[in-house]
């Protein structure tokens, strides 16, 4: 016979195992609706942004398309969305901050400039000819070196009668007549005043952009253009140096002959100085004179150079 205590047991087991079953189908259900609910969540968020990446900021549906750059030459930046207004915008000044920070100067930019630059040649009344550079101003008239086209006093003062009779500066294959107009007050060669500005007829060169508040800061990138050896307008690099005591600029460029009354350009392609000089037996150490406002007194409808950013020309 069974015990009544058996039997208890036998119940309170069942009842234990329907109650444990029973919590696990529960469990179970609602574990099943929260993976239903959140997948339909999901799918929401999905499909939303499937529709907000289907759409350009202009509603313009935007289809799939292979990966190959192409340039669209015709599209006019104003027709651009605003993200890629932005991005434009954002290259654009990390071009120029990078060319800023590097020193760097758009070849393209430096092409041009070559045109404003002529090579200059002068006779004395000793038959000697000498050969050097001019820079454009407009209207026919050129800035360059004073000892380019007047007889200076020579470091040992043996030749006080030489005199320059002709200088002419060559332009289209021909060689054009110069006359000289203004000058500084230099006696010497590499000296604050051994500049000079000279006129032909006017002239089909473009006119360089004068800048005469540079401020030659130490390691500041430059640009040097001359006649190196009578050979053309050839470009140099360097960093400005120290200022000399007579008031010039001391900078690592090539100082070949011929460079004397060449441009010296900043990073926006503005000429701050002229090249007058090198030191003696060193073709790297070189001089500069930087630009004054007496020092264009008489080139008339030269506007004064204001601070201003990079043009699209210097930002290619």
């Amino acid at each position: 016979m069974i015990s009544r205590r058996f039997l208890l047991f036998i119940t309170l087991t069942t009842t234990a195992g329907l109650f444990f079953m029973l919590g696990v189908w529960h469990a179970q259900n609602a574990d099943a609706l929260d993976r239903e609910t959140y997948a339909a969540s999901l799918d929401a968020i999905r499909a939303e942004v499937r529709s907000e990446l289907g759409r350009s900021h202009g509603g313009d549906v935007l289809l799939p398309e292979g990966t190959s750059g192409k340039t669209d030459t015709k599209k006019d930046p104003s027709e651009l969305t605003p993200a890629a207004a932005a991005r434009a915008k954002m290259v654009a000044q990390i071009k120029q901050e990078l060319q800023s920070e590097m020193g760097l100067l758009p070849v393209t930019l430096l092409r041009n400039r070559r045109a404003s630059f002529v090579e200059l040649y002068s006779t004395d009344n000793l038959g000697k000819t000498n050969y050097g550079t001019a820079g454009y101003l407009g209207h026919g008239y050129f800035i360059t070196v004073k000892h380019g086209v007047v007889g200076l006093k020579g470091d040992d003062d043996r030749q006080p009668t030489r005199r320059i009779i002709s200088v002419k500066i060559s332009y289209g294959g021909k060689e054009i007549p110069a006359k000289v107009i203004d000058t500084g007050d230099a006696d010497v060669e590499v000296h604050s005043g051994d500049w000079a500005i000279i006129k032909t007829r006017e002239l089909d060169l473009p006119p360089l952009h004068v800048d005469s508040s540079f401020a030659f800061d130490f390691a500041e990138p430059i640009f040097r253009l001359g006649n190196d050896y009578s050979k053309g307008i050839i470009l140099s690099t360097g960093y400005v140096g120290q200022r000399t005591t007579n008031g010039l600029v001391t900078c690592l460029t090539d100082g070949h002959p011929g460079v004397s009354g060449g441009g010296v350009l900043d990073q926006k392609g503005d000429l701050v100085g002229i090249p007058i000089g090198r030191m003696q037996g060193d073709y790297r150490f070189s001089f500069i004179l930087p630009l004054r406002p007496e020092m264009l007194r008489k080139v008339p409808l030269l506007e004064a150079a204001e601070p201003r950013i990079l043009t699209s020309e210097a930002q290619q």
